[in-house]
């Protein structure tokens, strides 16, 4: 099979890359040529920016590729122009979407009060707003105000001439995470904290990760299988509580210390989180399973162990602003375990 992938050379693309070529196939991987990434040994690459897919047509058709898998639609309009380029070309495209598409996405950041039924499914309810970044003053990897997979959803799943697949991931980690998910627990733990304290409501809270190998594999089963034509996935890990997976976090890197969950009223009486913990946000993923025969190729301690690994020898030069907002500051930390002890 001949498989073009656009913008394959950041974080999940260069692990989605890998696989398609180990499977046997055809890859070609069209990206700006601004990230550095170590791909197979036959591997094609074309250069070009997103903004100007349409103008390159004529090299895509000389290609001609029979599906075509977008990691970078984060916009409307980015969909209507992978949709323009390749009708008439490729048989199918295969769209990066995210688990935000979700209400539930809207209940956690406060913007709706009902909770939803978890775990979510394919058919779960989506957003009522759209833009969820829009009113941000900083987004995360730099996503434009007009970011919105929802849309990208209708968009491609909306051409009765090109049909497409779309798989929701969740929240990715992995060597190369630009957003270094588990470094603010990773620091604490090398700098040998006796506990970390979570928020009683935080501690057990559910989230939706994925680990980037097993993420990659799932996204070249919808690419390679015909059966994910016109349909919506899931891919997640297991799922476990916010305090669970700290414990695992915790023994992969050889900490001593132990999590602690903390009722409300030990933590200081302006401090607050800022999301809804009430509203969970994981997913079930029996559909891929079932209909692709997915599942992980890494196991959590080894994936643990690797993402560890790669953290410790590749450390932020400042703390993620994305992540660890549920954290104490040490002072206050240490002032809650005088108080405990």
């Amino acid at each position: 099979m001949k498989i073009l992938v656009i913008g394959g050379t950041n974080f999940i693309g260069p692990e989605v890359v890998r696989r398609l070529h180990a499977m046997g196939h055809e890859v070609t991987v069209f990206h700006r040529g601004k990230t550095l990434a170590e791909l197979p040994l036959g591997v094609k690459e074309i250069k070009g920016d997103r903004a100007q897919i349409i103008e390159g047509k004529t090299q895509f058709e000389q290609l001609s590729p029979d599906v075509v898998l977008d990691m970078i639609l984060y916009t409307e309009q980015d969909a209507l122009t992978t949709m323009k380029a390749f009708k008439g070309i490729a048989q199918r495209i295969v769209a990066i979407s995210s688990m935000d598409v979700y209400r539930a996405y809207n209940v956690l950041l406060g913007k709706e009060s009902d909770i939803i039924p978890i775990p979510l499914t394919e058919d779960s309810p989506l957003r009522q707003q759209f833009y969820p970044f829009k009113d941000m003053p900083q987004r995360a990897l730099n996503a434009p105000a007009d970011y919105d997979k929802i849309l990208v959803e209708r968009v491609v799943m909306g051409d009765a001439d090109l049909p497409a697949t779309i798989i929701r991931l969740p929240m990715v980690y992995g060597a190369k995470d630009p957003l270094h998910r588990l470094f603010p627990y990773l620091k604490r733990m090398d700098e040998n904290r006796p506990a970390i304290l979570l928020p009683e409501k935080f501690a057990q809270w559910r989230g939706c990760y994925g680990y980037v190998e097993n993420v990659a594999l799932a996204i070249a089963l919808t690419v390679t299988n015909p059966q994910a034509t016109k349909r919506i996935y899931h891919v997640a890990d297991l799922q476990v509580s916010e305090a669970e997976r700290l414990n695992q976090i915790g023994k992969a890197a050889g900490w001593q210390g132990k999590v602690i969950s903390i009722p409300q009223h030990y933590l200081p009486a302006d401090w607050n989180l800022p999301f809804n913990t009430e509203q969970h946000w994981f997913a079930d993923t029996t559909r891929i399973r079932q209909e692709l025969g997915y599942s992980e190729v890494v196991s959590p301690e080894e994936a643990l162990k690797q993402t560890i690994d790669w953290e410790r020898s590749n450390p932020p030069q400042e703390m993620p602003q994305w992540t660890g907002l549920e954290l104490l500051d040490y002072a206050t930390e240490d002032e809650i375990l005088t108080r405990l002890s």
